[in-house]
């Protein structure tokens, strides 16, 4: 292994080891819902009782939230709770199990990947990362209100989008967050901004193209 790969390597599994904790906490709100969904768009398995007795009681909102850098965007979709609110607890924190979060970014919490990833397209994933499960990071948000039809059809796309994105390049917009939450907007038949910006206006561009 090259000397530059191998500092890559032991500065990745260093930063999973003291960030365990923490993905054990991530990985709660992944897959929550795209498990149950078959390539084909089965959902035998897709167990979507709503809390709420209203017309439309799930939910997909498209994210943008701070970082350390210029952001990061993300879609959060799943049940409303029996206001009809996006489920959070008195923290501010996503319920876990009511919701899902899919966003594009490196593969792990290093941010060594994160940097080369601007110079060469490094390993992505596809769940979601630090910070999304917290609205006191969201910058901007898009939501739009499911009847139990249109959110299969949504767990369906998300689930056709997370299988499909196994690299993440900063600069390319298919590459990253950005055209990844583009493109699940986009299969739902929404009107998607044509030049990128960063995550907080592109979600906010993203609004205003279809309110």
């Amino acid at each position: 292994m090259k000397p530059f790969m191998k500092t890559i390597y032991l500065a990745a599994l260093l930063s999973i080891f003291v960030l365990g904790g923490c993905a054990s906490t991530i990985k709660r709100y992944d897959s929550t819902f795209t498990s149950a969904i078959s390539s084909h768009g089965g959902a035998s398995g897709l167990a979507i009782k709503p809390v709420a007795e209203l017309e439309k009681p799930y939910f997909i909102e498209f994210r943008a939230r701070s970082a350390l850098t210029y952001g990061h965007a993300s879609v959060v979709f799943g049940k409303l709770d029996k206001n009809g609110n996006i489920p959070v607890n008195k923290k501010g924190v996503l319920v876990p199990g009511m919701v899902e979060i899919s966003g594009l970014h490196p593969a792990t919490p290093s941010t060594v990947p994160w940097t080369v990833g601007h110079v060469v397209p490094v390993p992505a994933e596809t769940g979601p990362s630090d910070g999304d499960f917290e609205d006191a990071y969201v910058t901007a948000r898009y939501r739009i209100d499911l009847t139990e039809a249109e959110f299969r059809r949504v767990v369906w796309i998300v689930r056709k989008h997370k299988n499909s994105n196994p690299m993440w390049y900063a600069p390319i917009y298919a590459a990253n967050c950005l055209g990844y939450i583009g493109s699940i907007a986009k299969d739902m038949g929404l009107k998607v901004p044509v030049i990128p910006n960063l995550p907080k206006e592109y979600v906010e561009k993203l609004k205003s193209l279809n309110t």
